[in-house]
């Protein structure tokens, strides 16, 4: 049997598994490992802190997706990789090839204090319960596309909270164009969220925030870099347009986790969702001794942010409108997304 090895349910994984179910393969051993038996869906994550989606709605059920996939999974943290081994906290697991989809993390000072927004499965167990306490002020740091929009989605929730929002630029979203920038500010303002722009941030002092939640620039574990893989300057996964590590041919890599070295992209779940069926095609070919498949990801793509009101800013390019028009076909492009894992088969 040859085996497969995926580490991390991130959405490239999660789609690779169905396709291994719709397509499978004889003579290879599948093996999931992931921290946890249900994982996120990033696309709903604001939507579900301002409390329009489930639990349910929000997570695709691992160990429903392997069963499908006809492979294991082993509930376990990665720590390393030794050869031709996947090194865990309580496993070893051997393999020919192995993926990587572990996600991000942001980028916490050392010694700050406060929680991350990923991983998302910690960040929503943390939330859940803070919520409910009714908390007088809280402290977002990260002003980017992720920051924003998850601190309009917890003003929804927490309408009796001041929430301060902390950004290194002088602009909110630098990535979006000036009229996305703009709307956004001016809704910030509105919603009273406290903005402090230009500020650099080690720590959170001065006042007596009851959490501060880091949105910061994403970053990768140091044990990617301690296994010999050649990772850029951010620690993450340099991978060839195959999405195959450019140093161990018999690694993969895909989602926030890799930085392909003839594009640069941002880390977005957009682009971690469009690698899923390419990723999959690739261990396919690895698999049965076929040429590998480039993989183009696109140059635009169209950010629908949600505003925590059923409404939504659309941003392309030099282009943005507000509707809640756009809510409604985001959230059918998140409910589509999800039946696929909800209605396996």
């Amino acid at each position: 049997m040859k085996k497969l090895v995926l580490v991390g349910g991130g959405h490239s994984h999660a789609i690779a598994l169905r396709q291994f179910g719709l397509n499978p393969i004889v003579g290879v051993q599948i093996t999931l490992i992931s921290e946890a038996e249900d994982t996120p869906y990033s696309g709903m994550l604001p939507g579900h802190v301002a409390g329009f989606y489930s639990y349910q709605e929000c997570h695709i059920n691992l160990r429903s997706l392997c069963e499908f996939a006809s492979a294991r999974l082993i509930v376990d943290r990665a720590v390393g990789l030794e050869r031709n081994q996947v090194m865990c906290q309580h496993h070893r697991i051997e393999f020919d090839w192995v993926s990587i989809d572990i996600g991000s993390t942001p980028n916490i000072p050392s010694g700050a204090q406060g929680i991350g927004a990923k991983p998302i499965s910690k960040f929503l167990k943390w939330w859940d319960e803070f919520a409910q306490k009714n908390p007088k002020q809280l402290a977002i740091v990260g002003g980017g596309t992720g920051g924003v929009e998850l601190v309009l989605n917890m003003q929804h929730r927490l309408p009796n909270t001041t929430i301060h929002l902390f950004q290194r630029d002088r602009e909110i979203m630098p990535k979006h164009n000036a009229w996305v920038r703009r709307q956004l500010k001016q809704l910030l303002i509105q919603r009273g969220i406290q903005l402090h722009l230009g500020a650099v941030v080690e720590a959170v002092e001065g006042f007596d925030a009851d959490a501060i939640v880091w949105v910061t620039q994403a970053s990768a574990p140091d044990w990617l870099r301690q296994s010999g893989l050649k990772v850029d300057e951010q620690g993450f996964i340099l991978v060839n347009d195959a999405l195959q590590s450019v140093s161990h041919p018999q690694v993969f890599a895909a989602g926030d986790i890799a930085t392909m070295i003839h594009y640069e992209r941002p880390k977005a779940g957009v682009f971690a969702v469009r690698q899923g069926k390419p990723l999959f095609q690739n261990l396919s070919a690895a698999l049965n001794h076929q040429p590998l498949r480039a993989y183009h990801p696109q140059s635009n793509y169209l950010s629908l942010i949600g505003t925590g009101d059923r409404s939504a800013i659309a941003s392309y390019g030099k282009f943005g409108v507000r509707s809640r028009l756009l809510w409604r076909m985001k959230d059918a492009i998140d409910q589509t997304f999800m039946n696929q894992f909800h209605n396996l088969g």
